[in-house]
């Protein structure tokens, strides 16, 4: 019998470290041996309720953890510091979906691709890889249709166009040997005039409880192909996140994508 993947998580009392230890109460590929919160968190030194007979409880940092063969990462910039040090110093593969970088923590994961598996996401959702790479085949096939992306959130998100539909936006414009900054067009308000030959247009919708819909539009004349996406449970990226640690913790050192976990399934 295959031992279970030993597996740390880094912002474990957050909204998606809380839906991974749900997960994890049922998952027997893993074995979480490390959950690291901020300091001064009222989960320092809590329990950790994953399994019955669990001694675990929830760290404040990377001081005296066990042998890891994988690490998550839901946190924020400075967390992941500590938390990629630690990866760095042991060769753990680390998957994060951690995001508003600055450029030095930029440069430290672009170059701990050299030394570990890292993979970075900023949607583990495996059907938005699916509809990312549906729409870089459809964008490259139809090069000259027009292409729109409309996606639709919660009224409490803070950003928009999604980070999602952005990476929808820089598959299709790499598909068509262009660019984003190029071609996106984010808002249209009184006289516009035609459309721009080649550009990407974006659409956001914000209320009430969406979880996430994407869909991207191309439209010809006379037809138009819609491909979309939509999330009911935010349970989805959790699931994603998990299926990614257990395919990189076998993979060597390098940066790896979602569209790889799921064009070579474990």
């Amino acid at each position: 019998m295959t031992p279970p993947i030993r597996l740390a998580l880094n912002g474990a009392s957050g909204r998606m470290g809380s839906a991974l230890l749900a997960l994890l109460r049922d998952d027997s590929r893993f074995e979480l041996v490390h959950a690291v919160v901020a300091p001064g968190s009222a989960d320092d030194g809590q329990p950790v309720n994953v399994r019955p007979g669990a001694a675990l409880r929830f760290a404040h940092d990377w001081a005296g953890a066990p042998a890891l063969d994988v690490m998550i990462d839901f946190s924020g910039p400075a967390a992941l510091d500590g938390a990629l040090t630690h990866c760095l110093a042991h060769g753990i593969a680390l998957v994060s979906g951690t995001t508003g970088l600055d450029a030095a923590m930029e440069t430290r994961l672009a170059q701990a691709g050299e030394r570990i598996a890292l993979l970075r996401a900023a949607n583990f959702s495996l059907g938005v890889a699916v509809l990312t790479r549906l729409l870089r085949d459809a964008a490259a096939a139809l090069p000259d249709w027009d292409l729109e992306i409309v996606e639709a959130h919660h009224n409490r998100k803070q950003d928009a166009p999604s980070g999602t539909a952005l990476a929808l936006g820089h598959a299709a414009a790499d598909a068509r040997k262009t660019t984003l900054d190029h071609a996106a067009v984010y808002s249209r308000e009184g006289q516009t005039g035609p459309r721009a030959e080649g550009s990407i247009g974006f659409a956001v919708v914000r209320g009430g409880d969406i979880v996430g819909e994407h869909t991207a539009l191309l439209i010809g004349q006379g037809e138009r192909v819609e491909l979309g996406h939509r999330a009911t449970d935010r349970s989805i990226f959790a699931r994603g996140a998990l299926q990614a640690a257990y395919w990189l913790s076998s993979r060597p050192a390098g940066h790896w994508q979602i569209d790889d976990v799921i064009a070579s399934p474990p």
